[in-house]
C-alpha cells in the first residue's frame, strides 16, 4: 500500500459574536415565517367567515322573500 501522506486540515473558527449574530439572524428568520403563517390562517379564516355569512345573508333574504305574495 502506498501512503501518500495526504494531510487533511480542519478551519476551526472560534468567533462567538459571530455564533451570536448568526444565532439571532436565523431566530428572526423563524419568528417572522411563523409570523407569515399565522397571518395567512388569520386571513384564510377571516376571509371563511365573511364568504359565509355572505352566504347565508343571501340564503335568509331568499327564504324570507319567497314567503311574499308577489
Amino acid at each position: 500500500m502506498l501512503n501518500n501522506h495526504r494531510q487533511d486540515y480542519v478551519i476551526q473558527s472560534n468567533d462567538p459574536k459571530g455564533d451570536e449574530g448568526f444565532g439571532k439572524v436565523l431566530g428572526f428568520v423563524i419568528c417572522f415565517v411563523f409570523f407569515l403563517g399565522a397571518l395567512q390562517v388569520a386571513y384564510e379564516t377571516a376571509l371563511g367567515w365573511y364568504h359565509a355569512a355572505i352566504n347565508w345573508g343571501g340564503e335568509t333574504i331568499a327564504h324570507i322573500a319567497s314567503f311574499l305574495p308577489f
